[in-house]
């Protein structure tokens, strides 16, 4: 009888482990996780060559991790048994007090790729602080939720590197270049800064911060009063809450309307349509609701503003531009916002061609940090 029962575990257990794979395999493959907000893995192409040098067996556990069937159900049961068990932390996120879940991003300031980051901004800073001068270039690396919130994070959390890193960065740039936006966030640290689900600063931190480098730079300091604080969405549940596959809290996400009018025109990625508006409220419908910022990440926005001033800005950014960057409308003429993630020209014609006066680079700190692309600021 105990040897039935044994084989009787084993066919289940056989059952579970290639039953499952073999539904894995068999069901179409998922190109986009709308839950996740990210490009999923696909089915590799079997080449010699990538068998011997393990390429190819790398990139099929990671195809079968992102397309297993019911996924999204078993991330989420496996969340929630941590939970149970009083995990703090689950997915390099922690479950932080006041319902945050905070990204720990660890090892992201320790890397290779976060030292060769540090030198390309600076070589990049070096060959143009000549034609814009130190007083029109401004390098602004957002600190993430897990330093500025340390006092939120679970008894015990490893020690953020993000600083240290920071302070490097810092060190390695021409003199006057550096905007300690961390300054301005330790400030209001008690205000609701981050989103609780999202790894994103909320726009009202972003107004913080705009308001001290526009006092820096000289230009109009705004005030509250001088807009309409509209909430855009009451429901918004972000990138982080998704990697858990459960349900926490819901955001709120806000956009800052301006009082006065302000004429201006947006050019996504040299299309010939040209909208008056920066948000895409149909955004506000789907999961990714901070695509309301102009439609999402894109290669290259165009901003044209009716203003008295001829300045033109170049902005090398993240996500995190896109809630700071409204802000600076009456103050140039014309706003760039170039994501060299997925902008494939060479730059260097680019601020040949538009004749910036200005030069932004704004970006998330760990995004930074872990982004492989910015060889591309040197083309």
């Amino acid at each position: 009888m105990s040897r039935k029962r044994s084989w009787n575990t084993i066919l289940v257990f056989c059952i579970l482990i290639f039953g499952f794979t073999a539904a894995t395999l068999l069901k179409p493959s998922s190109e986009f996780s709308e839950t996740e907000n990210r490009a999923l893995a696909q089915m590799p192409k079997m080449e010699l060559e990538s068998i011997l040098n393990g390429d190819f067996e790398a990139d099929y556990e990671e195809y079968l991790t992102d397309q297993f069937v019911l996924r999204d159900a078993w991330i989420g049961l496996k969340t929630a048994s941590e939970r149970a068990q009083f995990r703090q932390e689950s997915k390099d996120i922690y479950f932080a007090e006041d319902g945050y879940l905070i990204e720990k991003h660890t090892g992201a300031f320790t890397s290779e790729q976060a030292a060769q980051n540090q030198k390309l901004l600076a070589q990049f800073c070096e060959r143009y602080e000549p034609q814009f001068g130190a007083e029109h270039m401004t390098v602004m690396l957002i600190p993430n939720a897990v330093d500025i919130l340390e006092d939120l994070l679970p008894p015990f959390a490893a020690p953020c590197e993000q600083e240290g890193y920071l302070t490097q960065v810092q060190d390695a740039l021409p003199e006057g270049v550096w905007f300690d936006a961390g300054a301005v966030l330790r400030e209001h640290k008690d205000e609701e800064l981050y989103y609780r689900t999202d790894h994103h600063w909320k726009t009202g931190a972003a107004f913080l911060v705009y308001q001290e480098w526009a006092r820096e730079q000289g230009f109009v300091v705004p005030s509250e009063s001088d807009y309409e604080i509209r909430t855009a969405a009451g429901d918004f549940e972000g990138t982080i809450q998704a990697k858990l596959g459960i349900h926490t809290a819901k955001d709120t996400l806000e956009l800052y309307l301006p009082k006065k009018d302000i004429f201006y025109t947006m050019q996504i990625n040299g299309a010939e349509k040209i909208s008056y508006s920066l948000y895409d409220e149909t955004a506000l419908d789907t999961r990714d609701k901070y695509a309301v910022y102009f439609g999402g990440n894109q290669a290259l926005v165009r901003l044209k503003a009716r203003t008295d001033s001829d300045r033109r800005l170049l902005v090398l950014k993240d996500s995190y531009a896109h809630c700071f960057v409204p802000f600076a409308l009456e103050e140039f003429e014309q706003i760039d916002l170039v994501d060299v993630r997925y902008y494939n020209q060479k730059l260097s014609e680019l601020i040949v061609q538009e004749g910036y006066t200005d030069l932004l680079v704004l970006y998330n700190a760990a995004g930074f940090a872990e982004d492989v692309s910015l060889a591309k600021l040197l083309g």
